[in-house]
C-alpha cells in the first residue's frame, strides 16, 4: 500500500503597511527571496513560530522591525490566507509536504520617510494595480485589457457579465472601486497575471501590473479593498494624515487611497458635515498658492468612541 503523504501546516504572518507619499499611495515592500522570486516585491513576512512566539501580533512587529527597519504603530488583522495551490512554495517530492497559511495584517501610518533598510522601500501601490487608478480618468491599460478579457470570456455570457462588472468596460457599468480583490482573482483566474503561470507551473507570460511574490498581491488586494470600503464608515484617512492638514491636502489623500476624482465642493462639504475635522486658527504656506486654512482631527465621539467616516463624491 501507498504511503499516505504527511501535510504539515506552516503558519506564515504577512503585513501591510500602507502610506502616502508624493500624492500617491505606497505599500512597504521587501525583495523576493524565494530562488526565481528574487526579482519580484513581497510584503515583509516572516513565520509564526509557536514555541518563541507569544502571539501573532508581536510577532509580526518583530519581524517587519528586523526586515525593514520600521517600527508599527496600529494594526488590525485582515485574513486568513491558506488555499492550495496559490502562491505558496513549491512542495518538495517525498511523502512530505508542507502547506502554508498566511495571516495578513493591515497598518497605516503617517510616517512614509526612507525605510533604515536599504532594501526595503515604498512602492505605489498602483505599480501593482494599475487599473485601479481612475483619478486622472480611465486608466489606458483597460484599453488592451478589455480585449484580452474579451478573448477570455469567449461566447460565455457570465464571464462577460462579471469581465464587465468589474471593470467597467460598457458605458453604462459604473466603476466600484471597493472590489479590488474580486479584479485581480479574475484576473489571476483568466492568466492575465504572472502569478497565475507561475503558480500553475506555466511559462511566464507578460503582466498586467508589477507581480509579488508568493501569493502577496492577493494580499495587497484584499488591504487596498479593505481600506477603500472602511474610507466610507470609519475616519481612517485620518491615520495617514499629519496632525494638522487642509482640506485639499484631505481630497488629495481620500483620491489617493479611492481612486478615483472627487467633487471639491462636495467633498468639503461632507467633510464638514461628520464634524471630523475643526479649523486651528494657522494657516498653511506650503501649498504653492493662497495660503489655505489648516484642520486637525477632531477624534472619535466621547459618548461612544465612534466616528464616521467620508462621503467620497465621485466626479463623474
Amino acid at each position: 500500500m501507498a504511503q499516505a503523504a504527511e501535510i504539515g501546516v506552516r503558519i506564515g504572518l504577512s503585513a501591510v503597511v500602507i502610506a502616502l507619499r508624493d500624492r500617491q499611495a505606497v505599500v512597504l515592500t521587501t525583495p523576493g527571496d524565494d530562488g526565481a522570486q528574487q526579482a519580484e516585491a513581497a510584503l515583509p513576512f516572516g513565520p509564526f513560530d509557536p514555541v518563541r512566539d507569544r502571539t501573532f501580533e508581536l510577532a509580526l512587529r518583530a519581524f517587519v522591525t528586523a526586515q525593514t527597519g520600521f517600527r508599527l504603530g496600529y494594526v488590525e488583522q485582515l485574513y486568513t490566507f491558506g488555499d492550495a495551490g496559490r502562491g505558496s512554495p513549491r512542495a518538495t517530492p517525498g511523502p512530505e509536504r508542507n502547506r502554508e497559511v498566511s495571516v495578513g495584517y493591515l497598518a497605516l501610518t503617517v510616517d512614509a520617510a526612507e525605510v533604515p533598510r536599504a532594501d526595503a522601500r515604498w512602492s505605489p501601490i498602483t505599480d501593482f494595480f494599475p487599473w485601479e487608478d481612475w483619478r486622472a480618468g480611465r486608466p489606458a491599460v483597460l484599453d488592451g485589457l478589455s480585449e484580452s478579457l474579451s478573448a477570455w470570456a469567449g461566447s460565455d455570457l457570465a464571464r462577460r457579465s462579471r469581465a464587465d462588472a468589474l471593470f467597467a468596460l460598457s458605458p453604462a457599468t459604473r466603476w466600484a472601486e471597493g472590489r479590488v480583490l474580486e479584479r485581480y482573482e479574475l484576473l489571476y483566474e483568466a492568466g492575465l497575471v504572472a502569478e497565475s503561470a507561475r503558480d500553475r507551473d506555466q511559462p511566464p507570460q507578460a503582466s498586467l501590473g508589477r507581480s509579488m511574490a508568493s501569493d502577496h498581491r492577493r494580499i495587497l488586494a484584499t488591504a487596498l479593498g479593505r481600506l477603500r470600503s472602511k474610507l466610507k464608515y470609519r475616519p481612517v484617512l485620518f491615520d495617514l494624515m499629519d496632525e494638522t492638514f487642509t482640506l485639499s491636502g484631505l481630497q488629495i489623500a481620500a483620491e489617493a487611497v479611492a481612486g478615483v476624482p472627487l467633487h471639491k465642493q462636495n467633498f468639503r462639504r461632507g467633510v464638514e458635515r461628520t464634524g471630523l475635522v475643526e479649523a486651528t486658527g494657522r494657516l498653511s504656506t506650503g501649498t504653492g498658492g493662497r495660503p489655505a486654512e489648516l484642520f486637525r482631527f477632531t477624534g472619535a465621539d466621547p459618548r461612544d468612541g465612534q466616528a464616521p467616516g467620508l462621503a467620497l463624491p465621485v466626479l463623474r
